[in-house]
């Protein structure tokens, strides 16, 4: 009989499916879809911070903005040298208005890796 995590009888394999099935849907355009399936990944595994990026993007991109700053955080208490997680949530934080933290995030990420996306994004220039 295959281990099992937890009560729910998944597999860590059915995990990973799940996984690649968010990452499929957040591509489709269906973020909520996508976020259903990482909170069972997550529950399993908190530990792992790609699924957390990824839900933190789909929450992003269903508009949910405080849960995409909570888990972009997270991300970055784990990853400070993540220059996308940085980006992403100055992005969250543009969209919520909060101008100020989103160009500090935008600055980090320009000063961690030079993608012309964060460069023009970071206004060094003004």
């Amino acid at each position: 009989m295959p281990e099992t995590s937890g009560s729910s009888g998944r597999t860590p394999e059915t995990h990973v499916i799940d996984f690649r099935a968010a990452e499929q849907l957040l591509n489709a355009r269906d973020p909520r879809g996508a976020v259903k399936l990482l909170d069972g990944v997550i529950a399993a595994h908190p530990e792992n911070t790609a699924a957390r990026l990824l839900r933190a993007r789909a929450f992003f991109a269903s508009a949910q903005l405080r849960p995409a700053e909570l888990e972009f955080t997270i991300v970055l208490e784990r990853e400070p040298d993540n220059a996308f997680a940085h980006f992403a949530l100055g992005r969250t934080y543009e969209r919520q208005g909060r101008h100020d933290q989103a160009k500090r995030h935008f600055r980090l990420a320009a000063a961690l890796d030079p993608n012309p996306e964060y460069l023009k994004a970071a206004r060094f220039d003004s």
